[in-house]
């Protein structure tokens, strides 16, 4: 029997919703998920904002040194942008669908944290997408 090839992940996208909610526990596993990113050698993608538990778990995984992109719509981009370059790139896309595909396009695999009706929205899409074999 054929060993079946593993594959290596070096770009993850880790999606969640705008804000931290009331549970101290999603913050420090935001936390926690950016630092063994970084701890990998893994690189993050992320929804680009500058709020919220990807905004936490960005933040740690650029402190220990990993490369971070943040993609984001650029309605939302006055609602939360990057504010300092210095906490990774920034790319911005002319809508949702588009922010789904350059995450498609950037990411090798997909962490979804607790989040709102856009994260879930993403979170259907990428699905069916894995289901029709586009990712």
């Amino acid at each position: 029997m054929a060993a079946t090839p593993i594959r290596q992940f070096k770009n993850i996208c880790v999606l969640s919703g705008f804000t931290y909610g009331k549970h101290k526990e999603f913050v420090d596993a935001a936390i926690d998920l950016g630092r063994s990113i970084a701890e990998r050698k893994l690189h993050l993608v992320y929804g680009g904002g500058n709020r919220g538990l990807s905004k936490l778990v960005s933040e740690a995984a650029f402190i220990k040194g990993s490369q971070v992109l943040g993609i984001i719509p650029r309605a939302l981009k006055p609602l939360g942008s990057l504010s300092d370059s210095s906490t990774g790139e920034e790319l911005v896309v002319s809508g949702m669908q588009e922010r789904i595909t350059e995450m498609l396009n950037h990411a090798d695999a997909f962490i979804f944290l607790p989040g709102d009706l856009a994260t879930l929205e993403a979170l259907i899409t990428l699905a069916s997408w894995a289901y029709l074999h586009i990712h």
